[in-house]
């Protein structure tokens, strides 16, 4: 039986309802009458921060490993049955969870349920599957490692968030996989794909006291957990010494620019500020340093930001490369100055409202298909308070100017950051530049199969 939670909100059209199986799965029915499509999103909180050294790399792998034989659906079939209801599935791996998710016709989603009941215990981790499916994400890694950007990111979060797992790259490392047993990845299923460790958010053209039903029959004689699980020991960075510079060697023309600084979990009063500071300094052609570097002054070809909030602390990126002739201590110069300008003035009200507003377009747009509004919500489930994306523009909308000011003041102190550069193996070694390092991307997205 199922304890019915007296929770109801709505978003975007959605009425949300919230339930808890006796096995301890959470359940999000986000019921929306727009469009005949439903989707499935199925959420375990396991990502590379329940790994260690030696198992690095392994949730990903797992990830991939989903597809390839269960007790009821032998090696491709997910996909096969799939295709043959005219839907679509994917699947992501991330630093704090992990998710498989369905978008199926309102007439034959529970096809997603059947599977996902059977793949959270009968997963078949077959010896021969797996060695096959190691050499892909070897693959993968091996892929990655040819791309600059991913490099030099790699680097910066290694010495942004020091012992805690995040320092990992989500797919690991080379060496970690290599001795990967199938035995230490049985271990790691059976450890954190239980029902009392997962959210099931299912969003779209259904009803929900009959999808409840469905989500009891198929999963609520699911077991939970028969022992405590351990917490891994996940030391949390402490407030830099000082700046951190770092450089390494590409071989090609490039100069990039990767800075870091860290921040707080996601949720937080800052993730909200911080969102306004990148649409602030990167948002659009109109932003800070798009229209100074880019357009005006012509020393980069491009610059973004990032606000990368995590379950147990976060980054804020930068990340910039040089137009052709420009030298590396100059860019940095100018994004400097505009920082320093950011740290030390009010935005004006006109140029905050702008970046609200760009925030709440962006927040529309992403919640105009049931999966996009799925993940939405799920993600905020999984990692913080599903609650939280009932309230994303009012959180917005209540950052002050002052308020911006004081968290780009402490945040992004040149004290706290790590700086590096990717540059030319070709440049001459006495040319004045910059003290550098290696990776782009600490992507919220994660790691897809």
């Amino acid at each position: 039986m199922s304890t019915t939670l007296p929770i109801l909100a709505t978003k975007a059209g959605a009425t949300i309802r919230e339930h808890r199986l006796s096995n301890g799965l959470r359940v999000l029915l986000a019921e929306r009458h727009l469009d005949p499509v439903v989707a499935v999103i199925l959420w375990y909180r396991v990502g590379s921060r329940d790994e260690d050294e030696r198992t690095a790399g392994v949730s990903h792998f797992l990830e991939h490993m989903m597809f390839k034989g269960s007790q009821a659906y032998g090696k491709g079939e997910v996909d096969r049955v799939t295709t043959l209801l005219g839907g679509s599935n994917n699947a992501f791996t991330t630093n704090d969870h992990t998710g498989y998710w369905f978008e199926l016709a309102s007439d034959r989603w529970e096809a997603a349920l059947e599977i996902e009941a059977d793949r959270m215990r009968g997963l078949l981790l077959d010896a021969t599957e797996f060695v096959a499916e190691k050499a892909v994400v070897l693959e993968e890694l091996a892929m990655g490692l040819d791309d600059p950007w991913r490099r030099l990111t790699e680097l910066v979060q290694e010495a942004v968030f020091g012992r805690h797992p995040y320092r990992r790259p989500i797919i690991g490392h080379a060496d970690a996989l290599q001795r990967l047993t199938v035995d230490d990845m049985r271990a790691h299923y059976a450890r954190h794909y239980r029902p009392d460790n997962a959210v099931l958010v299912v969003c779209g053209d259904f009803d929900p006291e009959r999808a409840l039903a469905l989500v009891e029959q198929h999963m609520g004689g699911i077991e939970p957990a028969s022992a405590v699980v351990d917490v891994p020991f996940r030391p949390l960075p402490g407030d830099p010494p000082g700046e951190r510079r770092l450089s390494m060697r590409w071989d090609d023309e490039g100069k990039r620019l990767c800075m870091a600084w860290p921040s707080g979990a996601v949720g937080s009063d800052e993730d909200w500020a911080l969102d306004l500071v990148t649409t602030v300094l990167t948002g659009g052609r109109l932003s800070r340093l798009h229209r100074r570097l880019v357009l005006e002054q012509g020393l980069a070809t491009s610059v973004s930001t990032q606000n990368d909030t995590r379950v147990d602390c976060g980054a804020f990126w930068l990340f910039a490369e040089c137009a052709q002739g420009v030298d590396a201590a100059t860019l940095e110069a100018a994004v400097d100055a505009e920082i320093e300008t950011l740290r030390r003035e009010l935005v004006p009200a006109k140029e905050l409202e702008r970046g609200k507003r760009i925030l709440a377009s962006g927040e529309a747009y992403e919640s105009e298909t049931v999966s996009d509004l799925a993940e939405e919500i799920g993600e905020f489930a999984i990692d913080a308070d599903w609650r939280l994306a009932l309230h994303t523009i009012e959180k917005i909308r209540a950052v002050t100017p002052a308020m911006l000011r004081d968290f780009a003041r402490r945040v992004l102190a040149p004290e706290r950051r790590v700086v590096a550069w990717s540059l030319p193996k070709s440049e001459k070694q006495g040319q004045k530049k910059p003290k550098v390092a290696r990776a782009k991307s600490a992507a919220k997205k994660g790691q897809r199969r």
